[in-house]
């Protein structure tokens, strides 16, 4: 089963929260800790991300999968927060699965495919000398110097385990599955309950044109946006991000 950390009081309303491609729980564990006094909090790491198990595939089908099998564990039906890739992955769960999910929120993401690669990334980790790596600023000079932005760096590298000299992200399996990463899956069905696609005003990763297709599969769907964010959202804008989950899953 997929690792997670729980944060507040078992008896409170469960807040499953699912991370984004290359990322993991720990990115959001100040939101999570923040919540903790309203809801009892989850946050998971997909397969092949942080602690959780590495593994051949990495399709919308298998993370749907493993979110299932994790609120099943914990009992359903839960509230779901899912950001970009994760994002897709709830989505795929809660018309999969509408049982197991009460409300959910779409971090900054569409059901649709992207044309953007995300595979540069994956090349400046690779770039990395690993071996010679002992805090993490060393890792996100190197990373400065294969281009990528201080932001990203800080991201990137908490999924560094630095005793061990290693990524704790399966960049071989995020590679070869890119192209799924990045589409969509064939659906059939809708997911009924309450549901939001929250965006960054400054993102352009949710379209007007998209709305048709997300309307087909979350007839219940509304939208927002926060102002001055980008598609790292939760990270733009932390405290309004954590006031519009309150709100919308009434939880303030």
């Amino acid at each position: 089963m997929l690792a997670y950390s729980e944060f507040g009081a078992q008896d409170a309303p469960i807040v499953l929260i699912v991370h984004g491609l290359y990322g993991s729980g720990r990115n959001w564990g100040v939101i999570a800790k923040r919540m903790s006094d309203v809801a009892r909090v989850v946050t998971v790491d997909q397969r092949n991300h942080g602690q959780s198990p590495w593994t051949d595939t990495h399709t919308y089908a298998d993370m749907a999968g493993d979110l299932a099998e994790l609120i099943e564990h914990l009992g359903a039906p839960v509230h779901v927060v899912g950001h970009s890739m994760g994002g897709k992955a709830s989505m795929v769960l809660a018309v999969q699965n509408p049982q197991l999910v009460d409300r959910l929120i779409v971090a900054d993401i569409a059901p649709v495919a992207y044309s953007h690669s995300q595979i540069q990334f994956i090349t400046a980790m690779r770039a990395v000398d690993l071996s010679s790596i002992t805090r993490r600023s060393e890792a996100e000079a190197q990373l400065a110097e294969q281009g990528v932005e201080p932001a990203l760096q800080s991201f990137f590298t908490q999924s560094l385990d630095v005793p061990q000299k290693r990524w704790r992200l399966n960049l071989d399996v995020l590679a070869s599955e890119m192209d799924g990463i990045l589409s969509f899956p064939d659906l059939s069905g809708q997911f009924d309950g309450s549901t939001l696609f929250l965006s960054g005003a400054a993102s352009d990763y949710v379209l007007p044109a998209h709305r048709p297709q997300i309307k087909s599969l979350f007839p219940q769907a509304r939208f927002a946006k926060l102002p001055d964010a980008g598609h790292w959202l939760h990270a733009d804008k932390p405290r309004e991000f954590e006031a519009a989950l309150r709100t919308f899953l009434k939880l303030a």
